[in-house]
């Protein structure tokens, strides 16, 4: 697949068919709305991991994009789970992050003020860079990781702010009305 203009994926072999699914029926609509339907060869569903409604050995590929930390049992259930809608030979491909993950926005939240938590939970505790291929291990006989170095740079302060506002924090309880004050920082 190659990503194409305006964000649309282009699929170039006829025999390929591409499920984009997600347990929110907002995310499969902005997902329709934003890829298209690539001449058929993609489908959108309403599909929970932890109960997916396909045949035992029906893909070739499961990809799973920071999903896996939301998960409440990892190891026996949802994974399995995953595994059994794998072909033979199939590949699940997951992401998540590590505890440095977006360190620099931390350290500017909290240089700003300390009582600020942008994420009750530390995501990468319950699956991250740190412990991920454990628990990958439990389930798949191999499991690769491969690392994705990356920067942001970000010289506006207003994306930066909405992501900061975004998080599951309590940034908005020291934040808003303190909203001028942080974006000239």
């Amino acid at each position: 697949m190659e990503q194409g203009n305006c964000g649309r994926i282009k699929i170039f072999q006829k025999n390929v068919h591409v499920t984009l699914s997600d347990q929110s029926q907002g995310m499969v609509k902005d997902a329709r709305n934003y890829v298209g339907e690539g001449k058929g060869q993609i489908s959108y569903q309403m599909i929970d991991c932890r109960q997916i409604p396909k045949e035992d050995h029906s893909f070739d590929k499961v990809i799973a994009n920071h999903v896996l930390f939301y998960l409440d049992d990892r190891t026996t259930s949802n994974l399995t789970k995953i595994k059994r809608v794998l072909k033979q030979n199939g590949t699940f491909i997951c992401s998540t992050y590590g505890s440095s993950h977006m360190q620099e926005i931390t350290k500017l939240i909290k240089d700003f003020d300390e009582r600020i938590t942008l994420s009750d939970h530390k995501l990468y505790d319950v699956f991250g860079l740190e412990n991920g291929e454990e628990q990958l291990k439990k389930v798949f006989s191999q499991v690769k990781e491969i690392d994705y170095e990356d920067e942001l740079l970000v010289d506006q302060p207003e994306p930066l702010i909405s992501y900061i506002l975004s998080c599951h924090g309590n940034q908005h309880e020291y934040l808003n009305h303190r909203y001028l004050e942080f974006k000239t920082l």
